[in-house]
């Protein structure tokens, strides 16, 4: 009897295996989301403490992005030969190991590699929740639980603001990092124990013991089991990159690296210059620091939103329709400086721009075959990220050269735009 693991978990309601597996991804996110900003809450008491200026703390943060690029580009793609439960256990193992050493630190070197290794766990684990989530969840509602699965990321950069808010002035920076690596480490047991392989990996990868694993997946999904594996085509060795721009695949893994290289760089200009820029628009001080907290709460509504939406009327059209609305409330800035109803544009922002470009990892995650989809995702984030290093280094320069607050939305509100349009002109079939 041959199988096919997309035709029994599109065809049965999903199971308890199954939520399972969505769960431990979402809180796989959390941690994503508290170890990517632990060091921008810690930053101004390193600064403080070591006295050091701006940019040493830039050369610190973009190491940081530097690893997680290198992460979602060369280490993920790992999943798609080991295993995407194994790599997620590496990934947590790295985070928890670097974070945890961060606060040994007592100058800026070690600082700076300590985060470009957390970044590559932080790559990787994206990446690898992201394709498993795909791989476990019906084709009906399968772009909500992806989107649902990456919401975790908001979700514990707001928590752990909330934390380090409490812990960093009365126990210090270090106790932070030592939290935040804990917890990291707190995850290898959860991940070993409850999270399952992908049952798409053993039919199509076929490891070793692969038919007497996924045989223990389809019993505790209540499925009968099999015989033996499906026939295995014939696949070239080593990690399938140039998959990735061959046959079909090439036109739409373009216009899908274009619209996120366009959308991470406006979104990682927003979050690096959104306290600055909250009190050139008019907010007093106090009220600014809030403003990336209220920006993370809008994302994680605008990212349940979209996956909900997607479900209904398609990615393409969605995520499209997500990031012209937030490019257009940016170019529309002008209209709330000074007004009390800035901090709600600021979610509405939040809402808009991350939306529109987690829906983008689910487009990866169902354009992209089991065989390379975690390659796909993590290439995807990768090239993406990249528009996340150099979005905030133009911002800056443009800050610098003195244009306003409002010229700046203006200018960064066409990429945008133009991710929106790019994304609803994707080729892919596969893709509504």
């Amino acid at each position: 009897m041959e199988v096919s693991a997309k035709t029994l978990i599109d065809q049965r309601p999903i199971s308890q295996l199954q939520y399972a597996t969505i769960i431990i991804c979402f809180l796989m996110n959390m941690l994503d989301g508290m170890d990517v900003l632990v060091i921008s809450y810690a930053a101004p008491a390193i600064a403080k403490s070591w006295n050091i200026g701006p940019e040493a703390m830039g050369a610190v943060f973009s190491s940081g992005l530097f690893g997680m690029t290198f992460g979602a580009l060369f280490l993920a793609p790992y999943a798609d030969l080991i295993g995407r439960k194994t790599l997620i256990l590496i990934s947590a193992a790295i985070m928890g190991i670097s974070i945890y050493l961060t606060s040994f630190s007592t100058g800026l070197l070690p600082l700076i590699v300590f985060r470009f290794i957390s970044g590559l766990g932080i790559g990787s684990m994206l990446a690898s929740t992201a394709a498993l989530a795909a791989e476990y969840t019906p084709n009906k509602t399968r772009d909500f639980w992806v989107s649902f699965v990456v919401s975790g990321y908001p979700v514990g950069a707001v928590l752990s603001g909330l934390v380090a808010a409490r812990i960093i002035p009365v126990s210090g920076w270090q106790t932070m990092f030592q939290i935040a690596g804990v917890t990291s480490f707190l995850a290898l047991p959860l991940i070993q124990f409850f999270l399952a392989e992908s049952l798409d990996f053993y039919l199509k990868s076929q490891p070793d013991q692969a038919l007497g694993k996924a045989n223990g997946i389809l019993g505790k999904m209540g499925h009968s089991l099999i015989d033996a594996l499906p026939h295995k085509p014939a696949k070239g060795n080593g990690i399938p990159i140039k998959s990735l721009l061959e046959n079909e695949y090439k036109i739409p893994t373009i216009q899908l690296w274009t619209a996120l290289f366009l959308s991470f760089a406006t979104l990682y200009f927003l979050t690096s210059w959104i306290p600055k820029l909250a009190t050139n628009a008019g907010l007093p001080i106090e009220l600014a620091i809030y403003a990336g907290t209220i920006f993370n709460v809008g994302a994680f509504f605008g990212i349940t939103a979209q996956g909900y939406l997607s479900s209904r009327f398609g990615l393409k059209r969605t995520i499209g329709l997500f990031l012209i609305m937030t490019g257009v409330v940016m170019a529309a800035f002008q209209l709330f400086m000074g007004s009390s109803t800035l901090l709600l544009v600021f979610a509405v922002l939040g809402f808009g721009i991350q939306g529109g470009f987690v829906g983008l990892y689910a487009v990866a995650a169902r354009m992209y075959p089991t065989e390379f989809r975690t390659t796909g995702v993590g290439w995807s984030i990768g090239i993406g990220r990249l528009g996340g290093i150099i979005g905030p280094a133009v911002g800056g320069v443009l800050i610098g050269m003195g244009l306003s607050i409002v010229t700046n939305f203006l200018i960064y509100a066409v990429p945008t735009i133009f991710a929106g349009i790019m994304t609803m002109y994707i080729s892919s079939k596969k893709i509504s």
